[in-house]
């Protein structure tokens, strides 16, 4: 199905003229694909994105888990930060991305921020539900057993919350990449997106449709990678449900 599109969008669409402007022919894609591949153009701003994206990944998940265990252990706690975290989500991101940029200075370090800032949000709500959703009759029994807190999250938390967790993960995974796009697209420093915004001001659509497709397949393969590690994880949950 996906190769008689490609061939009826290389027969349709004329090789010259406006429309080529607008939407490039298959193989002037993959022309341009093999020439920024070719000169290492690609895979250096690949490599910055990878950066933005890990680094701003694991700091808006890492800390967005530390809140939200905190949170689902303290009534207090969440009606003093609920109000807060719900309002800072409502921004968009493209009204954060300039005032960030203008308070710590264009860089990595503000384009990993903003990554970790679009993480923060699913994975705080995901660490809340998934902490939350742990039987009660479960913790009564770690207490019976004199469980230690530590203990407690160990072996009966974390197992338990997992399968939620790796949700708000993958929602996560995707939208640090359009995190990482929008910080490029304002700090045009390096990456894809600073990649992409360059090709779009010069109308160079080829170059334009590889950065997209470039951040497609990478989005597709940092969600597939959470997947495999989510069902080497939960591999005791589908053995236990598989014993039924």
């Amino acid at each position: 199905m996906t190769l008689c599109l490609v061939v009826v969008w290389q027969i349709v669409v004329p090789a010259e003229g406006p429309t080529s402007l607008l939407l490039p022919r298959p193989s002037q894609i993959a022309q341009r694909f093999l020439e920024v591949a070719g000169n290492g153009l690609l895979t250096r701003e690949l490599l910055t994105t990878s950066v933005e994206i890990a680094a701003g990944l694991l700091i808006g998940a890492g800390t967005a888990f530390l809140f939200g265990y905190l949170i689902a252990h303290s009534r207090t706690l969440e009606q003093i930060a609920w109000p807060y975290i719900v309002a800072f989500q409502a921004l968009p991101i493209v009204a954060i991305a300039p005032a960030l940029i203008l308070w710590l200075g264009p860089g990595l370090f503000s384009n990993i921020l903003l990554c970790a800032f679009i993480v923060f949000f699913p994975m705080l709500v995901s660490t809340i539900v998934g902490i939350k959703n742990v039987p009660e009759e479960a913790h009564e029994l770690m207490r019976s057993f004199a469980a230690t807190r530590w203990e407690t999250f160990r072996r009966l938390e974390l197992p338990a919350a997992l399968p939620v967790l790796f949700g708000g993960l993958k929602v996560s995974a995707t939208l640090a990449v359009a995190g990482a796009v929008v910080a490029e697209s304002v700090t045009p420093l390096g990456g894809i997106g600073s990649l992409l915004y360059a090709a779009r001001s010069r109308y160079d659509s080829p170059l334009a449709f590889v950065s997209v497709f470039t951040l497609t397949i990478f989005a597709l393969l940092l969600y597939g990678a959470v997947g495999r590690l989510e069902r080497r994880l939960l591999v005791w949950q589908r053995d236990s449900q598989g014993s039924f």
